[in-house]
């Protein structure tokens, strides 16, 4: 303790880096890939296997939904760590996310907040729930809003300068840019347009008619640089752009649509700071007890502009809230703050409630997880006995601690266990996730391609793409609905074919020249799920051609 003290002293931004490795980068590899990450995945590897950087496809037809640049981001990884390393392909949303924590630590100095009070703020972020999911998971939402955070640090730098803010300004506009084409106006909406309102109300636009100069470079490198992708695409490819357009365009009122109230419980993604994440929300009860009212102010407004602008949108995702837990985890560091300083005297019985509901609760998760993990992997946890142990000695220990820290009232102590919680659950529990991969599962996917090799035939999908499947297939599957959509080119005397389990028994009408042969049944879901999810589930056929 006494070394990372010292560390944190001298050295806090190594220290975050450090820790971010930890959080973000360790066991990156062992969760299974979701039909997002998928789809990324796969457009990422044909980006290199078909040069697609700028008409961006997955498995082979055009992908105009998202624009590139984490998809660039992802092939450049894939490319020099590996086309087969899982690791590769999350690495960059990995790396991003330590960039988000990095930045959001140095706006928090930008605004006079204590640097204390900003080393906690950014841990408090980094161990936030859907930060982590974010930051661990191929999905392009970390990216938009990180970048969107880079655009805001400069553009705070650039009102805080009085001469040549013209640097500001670009590097303002080329984040903001990066932003727009790594997920379209999403950050801009859900996270720059509540900071813009939130800052003019808490430190106004100062002389903000100094200001339009370097104003106008912002939002002239800003647009050209986040446009130029959509404008050749749509220029180039107008039919397939134009679809993509006003499918997603459509979503946003009649997809996945909920009550405007649906986000009403959003502090709930900050995960183990769920507790203290509420609390630090009602602002009358913390105006006099926070160390920077300015600052603390224009964080939770920050944040209630944020979930109300979203809650305006018809489709409503819980991802969607990842921009919010960013300013709120500052608003929850404020909390922290007062807590710690005050936990031995001065909180009243009213105030002492969430503190030790908080600790209680996380000491019973803590003590009761080696149990639940046992029950919910049966005997075949003790394949990964190390892992399984050592995380269960760990949250033994820190179940004990936190008894200790309540009983001897040591805030720092139950803050930091609370903090190391997150830590041992990422690099010691992790891997026995492993023991519930579909890999497991018989057949599996390498059994496939086995036996493709063995028949020397070509495989191809009648009832549309498992994203999933195509990732850990290798390469583009054919969908194939009827003899006459076979490949001109391939050898159509003896093929196989995946259909979905819920595909009419009419589709073998459609190859009657051939006879069928049903090998197996593939399945992708998890291995405690088998047979759950009826998306993941392919019956495989073989395919030979009827002798005349």
């Amino acid at each position: 303790m006494k070394i990372l003290k010292k560390a944190y002293h001298n050295y806090p931004v190594v220290l975050l880096l450090l820790l971010g490795v930890l959080i973000f980068i360790t066991n990156l590899d062992v969760l299974m890939v979701n039909i997002m990450e998928a789809r990324n995945f796969i457009s990422a590897r044909e980006m290199l296997t078909h040069n697609n950087w700028i008409f961006t496809t997955m498995n082979e037809a055009a992908r105009y939904e998202k624009p590139p640049f984490p998809t660039w981001l992802t092939a450049i990884s894939a490319y020099l760590f590996g086309m087969e390393s899982l690791f590769a392909y999350r690495l960059p949303a990995a790396l991003t996310s330590i960039f988000l924590s990095f930045i959001f630590y140095k706006l928090q100095l930008l605004l006079v907040i204590k640097k204390k009070l900003a080393f906690i703020s950014s841990l408090i972020l980094m161990t936030s729930f859907y930060i982590i999911f974010s930051g661990r998971d191929g999905q392009w939402d970390i990216f938009t809003h990180a970048f969107m955070m880079g655009c805001i640090y400069f553009i705070i730098r650039l009102f805080k300068t009085k001469k040549n803010n013209y640097p500001y300004a670009i590097f303002a506009g080329l984040f903001f840019g990066i932003s727009v084409l790594s997920k379209g106006p999403v950050s801009l909406y859900a996270l720059f347009l509540p900071f813009l309102i939130a800052y003019g109300i808490s430190y106004k636009f100062k002389n903000l008619s100094e200001k339009w100069p370097a104003l106008l470079l912002f939002l002239i490198v800003g647009v050209s640089s986040g446009a130029w992708w959509s404008v050749v695409v749509h220029y180039y490819d107008a039919e397939a752009f134009a679809a993509v357009a006003e499918l997603e365009s459509s979503r946003w009122l009649n997809y996945n649509v909920r009550p405007i109230w649906y986000y009403w419980s959003f502090f709930t993604q900050s995960g183990i700071w769920t507790i203290p994440a509420f609390v630090s929300l009602f602002y009358w009860y913390l105006k006099p007890r926070v160390s920077n009212l300015k600052a603390y102010r224009f964080y939770i407004l920050w944040t209630l502009f944020s979930v109300v602008l979203l809650s305006l949108i018809p489709e409503k995702k819980s991802r969607y809230l990842l921009p919010v837990l960013i300013p709120l985890a500052l608003t929850t560091g404020f909390y922290v703050e007062y807590i710690i300083k005050n936990f031995r005297q001065g909180l009243s019985k009213i105030e002492r409630f969430p503190v030790y509901l908080n600790f209680i609760v996380l000491a019973i998760i803590a003590i009761a997880a080696p149990f639940v993990l046992y029950n919910f992997f049966g005997e075949v946890i003790w394949e990964k006995s190390f892992s399984f142990v050592l995380v269960s000695i760990a949250l033994l220990l820190m179940g004990a601690g936190f008894v200790f820290g309540l009983l001897k009232k040591k805030p720092k102590l139950l803050f930091g266990l609370q903090f190391l919680m997150i830590l041992a659950i990422l690099n010691f529990g992790f891997p026995l996730a492993e023991l519930i991969s579909p890999h497991r599962n018989v057949p599996n996917i390498a059994t496939l391609i086995k036996f493709e090799e063995a028949e020397n035939i070509r495989i191809y999908e009648a009832s549309g793409i498992i994203p999933e499947f195509i990732f850990e297939y290798g390469k583009p599957m054919p969908i194939v609905k009827s003899e006459e959509e076979l490949p001109t080119q391939a050898n159509d005397n003896k093929f196989g074919i995946l259909v979905s389990q819920e595909e009419k028994p009419e589709w073998q009408e459609k190859f009657r020249s051939y006879n069928f042969k049903l090998i197996d049944t593939l399945d992708l879901n998890p291995t405690m799920d088998k047979g759950k999810n009826s998306r993941l589930i392919r019956e495989f056929y073989v395919l030979t051609k009827k002798q005349s």
